[in-house]
């Protein structure tokens, strides 16, 4: 043991034999220098030979030597499966000395179809599952060979495309790329973090791809967002939507870096919603546990259960069961997307190694320019190891030709010569690879037929000759070459886009208003402005109790969870909750409670419905247009000018649209004109005062002595119900039809003692 009071001699003693010590023929570098030189060896190492993917084949070095390996095993598509584990040694004895357990999830990864966007290798057993990636099965229990599309990388291999360099330990030669035939790098995509950068190159589908590389092939000088048309952005294989504007993905493509929004993909079945498909690397267990926490702190109360059916056939089938049909499935899922991972981001980061060995973020162009640089070089060499080959053949023709045509003293100088070889060479000028090759020939093949089977030979092989110096001396034909291989790939490995590009609105957490039950109401407007809200859509609300003086104006159908609006006299709309409106039980309350109208206006119409339904808003000025509920919505007290009225004149109710095409519009004034015109005829509008529909005299119009009366939607088929007073009509599709117009016509006058119409009613169709 050592006491405290003899430390300091100790060191002092240390100390002194340490400065006595010899330092001659010990390089002394300073620590500086050396945790520098250290450090930058170990980042360079981790950039170029493990982290980043190179831009020739788009692979990882460890990725590239698994492939290889497998090649080299003979482990080919039309094979039989091999134990991974024989896979992985070979990788890890020959050319990766590193862990086995990481070379095996690199080989997993490239097996995982819900991972590669075009599989590398095909496996046979457990290799994980897209809610639990790494949940494979060790490397001894599953089995893999190549997967079809690796013929891309390998078909070339031995054809002189590539450079080679001694493995781990210089006892073999391992390529130093392997000779893609298409821009892998953007097909299956690239991820990893090395030190001080990183890369997240997202998959994308093949077919544009190659379209896009022989756009850029035949017109050098085309732009990232001419190349952009072609490729609309990446393509994931879960097959979630992208939702990210088509803005945002091109300049991801022009700077090189960005970010891509993924959406999960849903459909109803018996009014339960299936989830289809998930976002990249998004565990359906995961988004399972986050739906049902909220359940459990009771934030969200429309969803009753929650089911994984996921299985073989359907890799993601999650199912959400609401609570109850009138649920808004829209806005239930807008709340999950916003809360959830069913809806999240992916970075979009183009790092990757050049053709010039250096790491660097590229942008679409770039990528595919350097690629087919890259691949120029390959199919060049490709040709020339085979015009060398054709030459070198051509050349040992020849001398076995020489040899047939003076067969007689070949055989005399390999009988008499101890050397013949060199004897040969002296006698007919033949070179060493001639003589040698004559010298091994059997003597069947100097048979007297083989000297035609020679020139034959020869011929072919001439016309071969010709061909590859034609191409390797012309650029145009060496482009052609690239583009028929580019073309046939793309037709052998092509597939649909799975992730389809759709631009959605912002997903929105639920509101208070949002956790209300969706329920049939129907909104009830008086002449005096008092509203009330009923439920169910088979109410009769003109028959229902109203305040004396007051008496029914318009109702409209609609849900408890979504907006009502309100359309006033000045052509102003206004939007209230409907599950905030007062109940029918008892007589409502005025709507200028609630709201700011001008003074003197009065409300006219109501609307309720999704969105994008349609309405036709007219002024009985003889004017109107088209427009969306949801363009109509505001949150001004004050309302929100939608209609512009001319002076003197009021505004129709509002009349709901079943079908742009299939709508026919019929108006009366009255002085009991009638015109029906195609709905279509009028523009859709957010604002304004629209075109004319029927034609009114101007000074009638202004005296007040005709305007409009009635408007209604018709479509072909339905009857007309035309109310006069006591009096009522109804017209058969036939007599609807003869007073059809051009928009803006006077119209037709309707029969004597129905012209001073008050109302019109549609009988709908049977089926509706």
């Amino acid at each position: 043991m050592i006491h405290a009071d003899n430390t300091s001699n100790i060191m002092r003693d240390f100390t002194m034999e340490t400065l006595e010590l010899d330092y001659e023929g010990i390089e002394q570098v300073p620590l500086k220098t050396f945790t520098e030189k250290a450090y930058l060896d170990y980042s360079m190492y981790v950039i170029l030979d493990r982290a980043l993917p190179h831009i020739g084949d788009g692979l990882k070095p460890v990725q590239r030597r698994i492939v290889y390996a497998m090649s080299e095993l003979g482990l080919l598509a039309a094979t039989k499966h091999k134990k991974s584990a024989r896979t992985v040694g070979d990788v890890l004895g020959k050319f990766h000395p590193h862990g086995d357990s990481a070379c095996y999830e690199a080989m997993v990864h490239l097996a995982q179809s819900f991972t590669c966007r075009y599989p590398l290798i095909d496996g046979q057993g457990n290799w994980g599952s897209p809610d639990d990636p790494k949940s494979f099965a060790a490397m001894r229990y599953t089995e893999a060979r190549l997967a079809p599309f690796a013929e891309v990388l390998l078909a070339e291999l031995g054809q002189g495309t590539v450079d080679w360099a001694p493995n781990f330990d210089g006892t073999l030669q391992e390529p130093v790329l392997l000779p893609a035939r298409l821009p892998g790098v953007l097909l299956n995509g690239a991820a990893g973090i090395a030190v001080g950068m990183a890369t997240d190159v997202p998959p994308h589908n093949l077919n544009e791809i190659a379209a896009a590389t022989i756009l850029l092939l035949d017109k050098p000088k085309s732009t990232v967002a001419e190349l952009c048309r072609i490729v609309k952005g990446p393509d994931y294989p879960t097959g979630a939507e992208i939702i990210t504007p088509q803005a945002e993905l091109l300049e991801a493509y022009q700077t090189g870096h960005g970010s891509v929004r993924m959406r999960a993909c849903y459909e109803t079945e018996n009014g339960e919603i299936v989830i289809t498909a998930l976002p990249y690397q998004t565990s359906g267990g995961k988004v399972l546990e986050q739906i049902a926490a909220q359940m459990v702190a009771k934030k969200l109360p429309m969803v009753e259960d929650l089911r994984d059916e996921s299985d073989h056939e359907n890799p993601t089938r999650l199912v959400i069961v609401p609570r109850s049909n009138h649920i808004d499935t829209g806005a239930l899922m807008s709340h999950l997307f916003a809360s959830t991972d069913l809806e999240r981001s992916a970075r979009i980061n183009l790092n990757m190694i050049g053709l010039d060995g250096r790491p660097g973020i590229k942008d679409l162009r770039g990528i595919l320019k350097e690629w087919l640089e890259f691949r120029t070089v390959t199919v060049t060499r490709r040709l020339q190891h085979r015009l060398d080959k054709v030459d070198r053949r051509l050349h040992l023709l020849d001398g076995l030709l020489v040899a047939f045509l003076n067969l007689d003293e070949v055989i005399r100088i390999i009988r008499a010569e101890d050397k013949p070889k060199v004897a040969l060479i002296r006698r007919f000028k033949l070179s060493e690879d001639q003589a040698d090759y004559i010298l091994d020939t059997r003597l069947r093949q100097l048979a007297r037929l083989e000297e035609m089977k020679i020139r034959d030979e020869q011929k072919d092989l001439a016309v071969d000759r010709a061909e590859l110096q034609k191409i390797l001396k012309s650029s145009a034909r060496l482009k052609t070459i690239i583009k028929k291989e580019i073309m046939a790939d793309a037709e052998k490995f092509g597939d649909a886009r799975r992730s389809k590009l759709v631009e959605r609105d912002a997903a929105q957490v639920m509101d208070e208003a949002a956790l209300v039950p969706s329920e049939q109401v129907t909104v009830v407007l008086s002449k005096n402005g008092w509203v009330r809200v009923a439920k169910g859509h088979d109410i009769d609300p003109a028959g229902m109790n109203f305040k004396s003086g007051d008496e029914f104006a318009a109702a409209a159908r609609g849900r408890s969870n979504q907006l009502a609006l309100f359309l006033d006299s000045n052509g102003r709309a206004y939007a209230l909750p409907a599950h905030t409106l007062p109940t029918a039980r008892g007589q409502g309350e005025p709507l200028s409670g609630r709201l700011k109208p001008a003074d003197g206006a009065r409300f006219v119409g109501v609307m309720a419905g999704e969105p994008d339904q349609l309405y036709l808003l007219a002024s009985d000025s003889g004017y109107g247009f088209v427009t969306r509920f949801g363009d109509l919505v505001t949150r001004n007290k004050a309302g929100k000018a939608v209609l512009s009225v001319p002076k003197g004149c009021s505004v129709l109710p509002p009349v709901p649209v079943r079908s742009l095409e299939d709508d026919w519009i019929i108006t009366v004034t009255t002085e009991g004109y009638m015109l029906v015109i195609p709905l279509s005829d009028l523009p859709q509008m957010t604002r304004g005062k629209g075109n004319k529909i029927i034609n009114i005299p101007s000074a009638r119009l202004k005296n007040r002595e005709e305007y409009v009366a009635a408007l209604e939607c018709i479509q072909d088929g339905e009857k007309l119900v035309v109310h006069a007073g006591k009096k009522y009509k109804t017209m058969k599709a036939d007599e609807v039809d003869e007073y059809a117009g051009e928009r803006g016509r006077r119209g037709r006058k309707l029969a004597r003692g129905y012209r001073k119409v008050e109302r019109i009613e549609v009988v709908y169709n049977l089926e509706e």
